[in-house]
């Protein structure tokens, strides 16, 4: 018997667990509150490791269209000090595929795929317990009912109160996301400060970060320590009220650093929310959530990875294990509570490495993580 299965979500885990199942010939519902996949930015570039993301594209049957796609070179990574002083130049191998980057848009359409969405079906509630399944309400009124409803609808997941009262927590550290367009040719020397890739300034308590994207299109990351309230009087619509606040927050550092916020264009606000580090709950038929609803930790290259494993696994245990729904989805929540735990405690401490009142932590930290 086919059981009738939901996700919550179309980001990378949604999507991945969807295409797994498809895969397998197993229909699933895809719910996303957006009205079409077009509908907000995509968001910047993900480096997909060979034994996390891209795994989880193996087992999708896309890793050779992913590699297609990717751009091993966006590897690279380039460390300056306040000053602009080269402090590290990493540069990936020619062979190198351990961490290729791909924009966050192309990776969503290969993902799609064949998969129906259904867009617009914003959802507010998922109740297990009733004998005829798990509902699913809807803002419009609606409701259905599945044997499992998988939320993978991020930080602020309408899921996860089904089986967790955990609410995510503020970080301390705030990121405003700003972005650079047509860079090789309308800011060639900041095109050439970025390289292939990356490049990260860091100070007492903030840093500077811009990766390029597909297309000439760089994201800039201001990085600081901050109350969540430290904007209060300043209006974040305002984009030159903005640049001039973080150019005062970045005073003294070098004047080519600086001409990432001086060119840059819209600024977005976005403070650092995480869960805490080992969170579970005690299992609740019938529902399960896979990455940021789940595990939500600081963004440094673990969580989109995470997150399309366990879409992947979670839909290879249900289309080709031994039947029990119920067994499949509780063996995976250990499985998944036990590796993202230790990821927890890996990027969390990472964070509190990269924002610190010693720039030279995250020099040492990376010198741990990139190849000799």
């Amino acid at each position: 018997m086919r059981h009738r299965i939901a996700v919550v979500g179309s980001g990378p885990a949604g999507l991945t667990f969807a295409r797994v199942l498809h895969r397998h010939g197993y229909p699933v519902a895809v719910l996303e509150r957006d009205p079409a996949p077009d509908a907000r930015p995509p968001g910047g570039t993900l480096d997909l490791h060979e034994g996390l993301g891209q795994l989880a594209l193996n087992k999708a049957g896309l890793l050779g269209e992913f590699q297609a796609l990717s751009r091993p070179e966006g590897q690279a990574m380039r460390i300056l000090d306040a000053n602009g002083t080269v402090l590290r130049d990493w540069r990936p191998r020619p062979d190198d595929r351990a961490n290729p980057e791909i924009d966050r848009g192309q990776l969503r359409d290969l993902l799609l795929g064949p998969l129906a969405v259904r867009w617009g079906r914003s959802v507010t509630q998922v109740v297990p317990g009733a004998r005829e399944g798990v509902a699913v309400r809807f803002a419009d009124g609606r409701q259905e009912t599945f044997d499992l409803v998988v939320g993978a609808d991020g930080a602020w997941s309408r899921t996860r109160p089904a089986v967790s009262s955990v609410t995510p927590h503020y970080t301390g550290v705030t990121y405003v996301e700003t972005s650079l367009d047509d860079v090789d040719t309308r800011h060639p020397d900041l095109a050439r400060l970025i390289g292939d890739g990356s490049v990260a300034v860091y100070g007492v308590n903030r840093a500077l970060v811009a990766q390029r994207n597909s297309g000439g299109h760089v994201k800039v990351y201001a990085q600081f320590r901050a109350p969540l309230d430290w904007h209060t009087n300043l209006d974040l619509a305002d984009v030159e009220a903005v640049r001039s606040s973080l150019l005062a927050l970045f005073d003294g550092w070098a004047a080519p650093v600086l001409d990432l916020l001086r060119h840059a264009t819209a600024f977005v606000h976005r403070p650092l929310y995480v869960l805490p580090v080992s969170h579970t709950w005690t299992h609740v038929p019938g529902v399960t959530l896979l990455g940021d609803a789940a595990h939500l930790m600081p963004p440094l290259g673990a969580g989109a990875n995470l997150a399309m494993l366990e879409g992947a696994e979670l839909a290879e245990s249900i289309a080709t294990g031994p039947g029990d729904l119920d067994e499949a989805v509780r063996a995976f929540e250990e499985q998944m509570w036990a590796r993202a735990g230790r990821w927890a405690k890996i990027t969390t401490a990472g964070l509190e490495r990269l924002v610190s009142p010693d720039p030279a932590e995250a020099l040492s930290l990376f010198d741990q993580v990139q190849p000799s």
